[in-house]
C-alpha cells in the first residue's frame, strides 16, 4: 500500500485552507456550498446543501449540485492518492452514472468508501505504466438517512510521461 498523503489530508480536513482551494480550483463549489465533512485514506464525506445556488424549479436540489457533491466524495480520495506524487498520475472521470431515489430538499451527504480500491488502482497505474480504470460508488443520504441518489463514477489513472507535462 502506498504511504499516505498526510499533506493533501491535512488540506482538505482544514475547512479555510480547502474553501481556498475550491474558490481557486472549483469556483462552482465553492458557490454551491459543498463541502468536505470528513476525509480520510478510506471514507470521504461531502455535503450539499439545498440553496438558492443548487436548487431546481421543483424546489429540490438541482442534479448537476448533487452529482457535483458525489463526484467530490470520490475525487477526493483520488486526489489523496496522486496529489504531488513522483511520478505524477493524472486522474479523469471518464463516466458517470445516477439513481435518484428521493427529492433532495435539504442538506445532501455523500460517502464514498472506496479509498483503498482507489489506492490500489493509482498504485496499479504507478507500477505498470498503463492507464488503470475503477469504477466507485457515492451514496447520498439526508439527514435522517434516507436515500436521496446513488453515484457510480468511473475514473482512469495514468502515469504521466516526460512528454505530456
Amino acid at each position: 500500500m502506498m504511504q499516505s498523503n498526510n499533506k493533501f489530508l491535512n488540506l482538505v480536513n482544514h475547512p479555510f485552507l480547502f474553501r481556498l482551494y475550491l474558490f481557486i480550483k472549483l469556483p462552482a463549489a465553492f458557490f454551491s456550498g459543498i463541502r468536505i465533512r470528513e476525509c480520510s485514506n478510506s471514507k470521504c464525506i461531502t455535503s450539499v446543501p439545498y440553496k438558492w445556488l443548487t436548487q431546481n424549479p421543483f424546489r429540490s436540489t438541482y442534479f448537476a449540485s448533487l452529482a457535483m457533491a458525489a463526484e467530490l466524495s470520490t475525487g477526493a480520495l483520488a486526489l489523496n492518492n496522486t496529489y504531488k506524487r513522483n511520478p505524477e498520475v493524472s486522474m479523469l472521470v471518464t463516466k458517470m452514472e445516477a439513481s435518484y431515489f428521493k427529492k433532495a430538499t435539504g442538506i445532501t451527504f455523500f460517502t464514498c468508501n472506496e479509498g483503498h480500491q482507489i489506492e490500489n488502482a493509482v498504485k496499479e497505474a504507478r507500477n505498470s505504466g498503463e492507464a488503470k480504470v475503477i469504477i466507485v460508488k457515492s451514496i447520498g443520504k439526508n439527514k435522517s438517512g434516507e436515500l436521496i441518489a446513488e453515484f457510480f463514477f468511473t475514473w482512469s489513472f495514468k502515469t504521466k510521461s516526460k512528454k505530456n507535462k
